[in-house]
């Protein structure tokens, strides 16, 4: 396999969003406006934090029935708790919770027994050193006063202490997450808010490399990390190179605001289709309650789109798409380029249409059946200098259709 090469061809992956927040579903405080709880608050519930029904395997069984070729844990949120018994700092559910236990070793272990690749999140805040917040000055343009100036320089240096604090932790830290667990994904999150000088990401040059060449880091790093990871939508037209959707199955990180949306398989299948169509991954958040168990919806939802693919494997994995135009709707192409996949994820308005295919077709059929659909060729739309249209009878939604080819794809090329 070629460097890095399974996340391009993974499709799918799931995040698992767990933590002390899980316990009273409290969000994390991000500023010190009204309305927020306090950091003290929001600690408390650390002593409701048991992991006592925490089942790793599982979880790894329920990730591959769904599809998923790795998932993400994290092992570090931005609360600063970590999941492991970090020499770091106190702050890990190993010391000052119930869990008592390391989460993500059982975690990476029950992934590789099921063939799933090991992703570690981990964000580089510590509120431990302070509150979740940039510092900037409301006025820039105007000048201190004389009687502030003594002030300023002592909060810039309180700062700069805590971020030295910080740095010097996180380099500790994600030093151990890469000799302990050796994981295939680092998914950093937290530097953009703080910039490359604060945060130095150049500091993660000598310890990434040493997992070797296979290992993917997704970004938030400030340079580190050539991944895009949109979330909740993506551009008309998709981002050269691999990338990864961020997506929830319920409505928050480790809690369930009311009134929040959850999205129903069919939807699942829809975005999911439009994101391996257009070269991504989708990553599925979920996230588990305090004892460890995932939400029965989550579950509903994992295995309706597990079902999906696998009905539809061979439009999945090992596939990359039709460049934006030629069909109005996600399509994947196989490996050999000789079939042709249209993803219906809903029932079309009449016919569906395919424009610009030079080559000839052999069959088109539902993929997950077999069976066969008529369809007819024009001689195009000569306005858009487009040549050839294939229409095609549509099938029930949601439905894969298998075009299969004579040759090769062969697209028209339009340059007027």
């Amino acid at each position: 396999m070629t460097t890095q090469s399974w996340f391009a061809e993974a499709k799918l992956g799931i995040f698992v969003h767990w933590g002390i927040s899980s316990v009273r579903g409290m969000a994390l405080p991000r500023s010190s406006l009204p309305g927020q709880i306090s950091y003290e608050e929001y600690m408390e519930q650390l002593h409701g934090f048991t992991a006592a029904r925490y089942s790793p395997d599982a979880w790894a069984e329920l990730f591959a029935r769904a599809g998923a070729k790795y998932a993400v844990m994290t092992a570090k949120d931005h609360d600063g708790m970590a999941l492991w018994d970090t020499a770091s700092t106190d702050l890990s559910v190993v010391r000052v919770t119930p869990a008592r236990k390391d989460l993500v070793r059982p975690f990476a272990r029950a992934l590789r027994r099921r063939g799933l690749r090991v992703g570690l999140y981990f964000s580089h805040h510590g509120w431990s050193h302070g509150p979740y917040t940039a510092t900037r000055r409301s006025q820039p343009h105007r000048e201190a006063a004389e009687s502030e100036s003594g002030a300023a320089r002592d909060h810039d240096e309180d700062r700069r202490t805590r971020e030295r604090l910080v740095r010097a932790a996180n380099r500790a830290q994600v030093r151990e997450l890469v000799e302990n667990y050796r994981p295939d994904l680092l998914w950093f999150d937290g530097a953009r808010e703080h910039g490359r000088d604060q945060w130095r990401a150049d500091d993660w040059a000598g310890i990434i490399p040493a997992l070797g060449p296979e290992t993917v880091v997704i970004g938030r790093t400030c340079g580190h990390g050539d991944h895009d990871t949109p979330e909740l939508g993506t551009a008309i037209v998709p981002s050269d190179g691999s990338w990864e959707l961020c997506y929830p199955l319920g409505g928050g990180n480790s809690h369930q605001p009311a009134g929040a949306h959850h999205p129903s398989v069919r939807e699942l299948i829809s975005v999911f289709a439009d994101t391996i169509a257009g070269g991504g991954n989708l990553l599925l958040k979920t996230s588990p309650q305090e004892d460890g168990t995932i939400p029965p919806a989550d579950t509903v939802r994992l295995t309706g789109l597990g079902q999906w693919i696998r009905r539809n494997r061979e439009a999945v994995y090992t596939t990359t798409g039709l460049p934006y135009g030629y069909f109005d709707g996600p399509s994947t192409l196989a490996k050999d380029r000789r079939t042709l996949f249209l993803i219906c994820a809903r029932t079309p308005h009449g016919l569906i249409e395919l424009r610009g295919l030079h080559n000839t077709l052999r069959r088109v059929s539902v993929l997950s059946t077999g069976l066969e659909l008529p369809y007819h060729v024009t001689e195009g739309l000569p306005d858009w200098n487009i040549p050839r249209v294939i229409r095609i009878k549509p099938p029930i939604a949601p439905s894969v259709l298998a075009l299969e080819l004579h040759g090769e794809l062969e697209l028209h090329r339009n340059h007027r």
